[in-house]
């Protein structure tokens, strides 16, 4: 009798949970919110794009525009080449507190997922160190690791690798 009662409860919990909204009304319902990549926001006036994003975010001129920092194979130390783009993206948090940021460590293919994972944490920690102390608050950062599991670049060569060694910095709106 087990046999029977134990799968059927579970079909009819699964049943149970599963539902769709009746007819085209979805009254009372959270609203639905489409998000597009970067580069994908359209400005909607006052130098604010569709994201809420200020334009000097999105302008291609400006340095804030650049949010990868890039690591040498097996580092996750800060290179001198990006602490101007660092500097500048703390320095907008200071000036804007309202916005948070998220800031993603990314590695390339090579080693074990666990050894990739902490490699990410780390970069993602080392930029989010220097951010807060330039300036901006710990409550505005948080950091996390992908791995090597949101590349760049597809390949399998030094050239592929150098891309997916990065980390990335997003603001609210674009996570």
């Amino acid at each position: 009798m087990k046999q029977f009662v134990i799968p059927a409860a579970a079909a009819l919990l699964i049943a149970a949970c599963s539902s769709t909204p009746s007819g085209s009304d979805q009254a009372g319902g959270a609203p639905v919110e489409t998000r597009g990549g970067p580069g994908v926001a359209t400005v909607t006036g006052g130098g604010v794009d569709s994201r809420g994003l200020p334009a000097a975010l999105t302008d291609p001129k400006s340095i804030l525009s650049k949010r990868s920092v890039y690591f040498d194979y097996d580092s996750y130390e800060v290179k001198a080449e990006y602490k101007d783009l660092v500097t500048a993206h703390a320095k907008f948090l200071t000036d804007n507190r309202q916005f948070k940021m998220l800031i993603q460590g990314n590695t390339d293919e090579r080693g074990s997922r666990e050894y990739n994972l902490a490699l990410g944490q780390k970069r993602a920690d080392a930029i989010k160190k220097m951010l807060a102390l330039l300036g901006a608050r710990e409550d505005q950062l948080e950091s996390v690791s992908l791995g090597e599991e949101k590349p760049k670049n597809e390949g399998h060569n030094e050239a592929a690798w150098a891309e997916n060694r990065r980390g990335d910095m997003l603001y609210s709106g674009e996570f």
